[in-house]
């Protein structure tokens, strides 16, 4: 790989920005001062170091965000900002799924289309668990009625769902395996209820860190994307 591709694809900036870097004598490959940004790197066996610091390659990278009201889960958009804006890195990483722009929670960004196409897939039927407050309390028979599926108003009927609460309480949290359009929203719509807020806060085993606050990120360690990978 070239090297001028490499430190772009690490994160480094544009192709313009990766050459000043290397006309400014900041990268080193095993010890040696590299300006050409045509030179040829093996990416599993130099050693790079750029401003004293070691980079070593990632195929992919993957973070967690706690998303915040106001933002849309897109790479763009003309009216609102994305969610891609509070993740200010210059490779090209996308939402996996969607969150409302009301809605708040554990949404991942990721340059791996493998894996976001396993987290979203509907044959994979990968959980997804929202915590959620209601205008009405809980029923009896909502319980039963999400279990089998709910029949939306478009007809579609939504697959077999777990509502975890308790009658009589205006919040809970639901586990659903697909993800149609303000799908929580609308099954409980059917229920003659009205979703006052809403909050994603697990994608199959990886649980949202409570340590970030709306807006915040961090990366996936390597266990947590493996979780992912075998949610």
């Amino acid at each position: 790989m070239r090297i001028d591709k490499f430190l772009a694809h690490m994160g480094f900036g544009t192709r313009k920005e990766v050459r000043k870097l290397l006309k400014a004598r900041k990268v080193e490959v095993n010890g040696v001062v590299v300006k050409d940004p045509g030179y040829n790197l093996n990416v599993d066996t130099d050693k790079v170091i750029v401003k004293g610091e070691e980079v070593k390659y990632k195929p992919f990278v993957y973070f967690m965000l706690n998303k915040p009201k106001g933002y849309v889960s897109a790479t763009v958009d003309r009216r609102y900002p994305t969610v891609v804006d509070l993740v200010p890195v210059h490779r090209k990483i996308f939402p996996v799924g969607r969150l409302d722009i009301d809605t708040e929670g554990l949404l991942i960004l990721t340059d791996d289309g493998q894996l976001a196409h396993h987290l979203t897939s509907p044959k994979k039927e990968v959980e997804k668990e929202y915590y959620f407050e209601l205008d009405k309390p809980l029923e009896e028979e909502d319980f039963s009625k999400i279990k089998t599926g709910i029949r939306l108003e478009d007809n579609y009927l939504t697959k077999p769902a777990r509502l975890l609460g308790k009658v009589g309480d205006k919040h809970g949290t639901i586990v659903i395996t697909e993800g149609k359009y303000h799908q929580v929203k609308r099954m409980f719509l059917a229920l003659g209820k009205t979703v006052v807020y809403l909050k994603r806060i697990r994608i199959g085993g990886l649980i949202l860190d409570n340590k970030l606050s709306p807006g915040e990120y961090r990366e996936l360690t390597p266990e947590e994307i493996l979780v992912l990978k075998n949610s």
